[in-house]
């Protein structure tokens, strides 16, 4: 298998495993306690309520992601991509069939907080995983698209407000206190997916400032299957010549980066530092 296909068979595993967290979040803390965070989801949650459960929630759900898929597809054509359409119909289908099967009267606990926090960290930690591989559970991700289109409104702003608003309504459909909880998720989710998101795809950038860099060159492209970059560098106070290799590995990879650069030259000067936005060959195509 080719990169490509490797790549391709990791997103999809990706995807996949990040609507597991996403539909147990919603379905067994969300849905039962009324949090209206925002998305498709808050919004068939009140509909729920609106109606005294004769519209469930899980398809209101199913109804409305596909409704949007249709509109998204004949607003903004192959923008609506694959992977958007598979995860929000796999997650609608789910949570319809949960409804069925594992039905949800009340909630798990009597401690609505604690659920809350479940809640965000569960379906947040789960789009995350579904941003990591370019991928969305839809919903109002594709409203925002087409607020963007048509208003030039940032796509991050504009699903803000529509998540806001949604979020906003369940103090007028659930009451002030499940509002409160709502309107507290939606700015905890926004934390949460970032620091997910974050840890995902956390790598270290190595500055190594060295006597012998054709070892741990040598290294770190036979070894590693890494690159470096070169630089000739000058000590300010010793005003020896030294060169500095920059390289950006994998956090398991570090570890055994350090181990050698120990081992080959134990005077050298290491800088490591976090990043998690590496774009390029080896790491996320840009």
């Amino acid at each position: 298998m080719d990169r490509t296909g490797k790549r391709k068979l990791v997103d999809f595993l990706m995807m996949n495993l990040g609507l597991i967290p996403f539909t147990i979040g919603i379905y067994f803390f969300k849905m039962p306690n009324g949090f209206s965070t925002g998305g498709v989801t808050g919004v068939s949650i009140m509909v729920g309520r609106l109606t005294d459960g004769r519209v469930t929630p899980g398809t209101m759900i199913l109804i409305l992601n596909i409704l949007l898929l249709v509109i998204g597809y004949l607003i903004l054509g192959r923008e609506i991509a694959w992977k958007t359409a598979y995860c929000s119909l796999m997650y609608s289908g789910v949570t319809f069939m949960l409804e069925r099967v594992f039905p949800m009267e009340q909630p798990l606990t009597d401690q609505p907080f604690m659920e809350l926090i479940y809640a965000m960290l569960l379906t947040a930690s789960g789009s995350a995983l579904l941003f990591h591989s370019d991928a969305s559970s839809g919903g109002t991700d594709i409203v925002a698209l087409i607020l963007k289109k048509y208003t030039h409104v940032p796509i991050g702003t504009a699903l803000f407000i529509t998540d806001a608003l949604i979020a906003g309504s369940a103090f007028f459909v659930s009451g002030m206190k499940t509002g409160l909880y709502s309107v507290m998720g939606l700015f905890l989710k926004a934390f949460v997916v970032d620091g997910v998101l974050e840890s995902v795809d956390l790598c270290k950038y190595f500055t190594i400032i060295t006597s012998k860099p054709k070892e741990i060159n040598d290294y770190i492209l036979t070894e590693l299957k890494r690159s470096a970059t070169e630089i000739k560098a000058t000590g300010a106070f010793t005003k020896e010549d030294r060169t500095m290799l920059l390289t950006v590995v994998r956090r398991m990879e570090a570890v055994r980066l350090r181990s050698a650069i120990r081992e080959i030259d134990p005077g050298a000067f290491i800088v490591v530092t976090n990043t998690s936005e590496i774009l390029g060959r080896g790491f996320r195509g840009i």
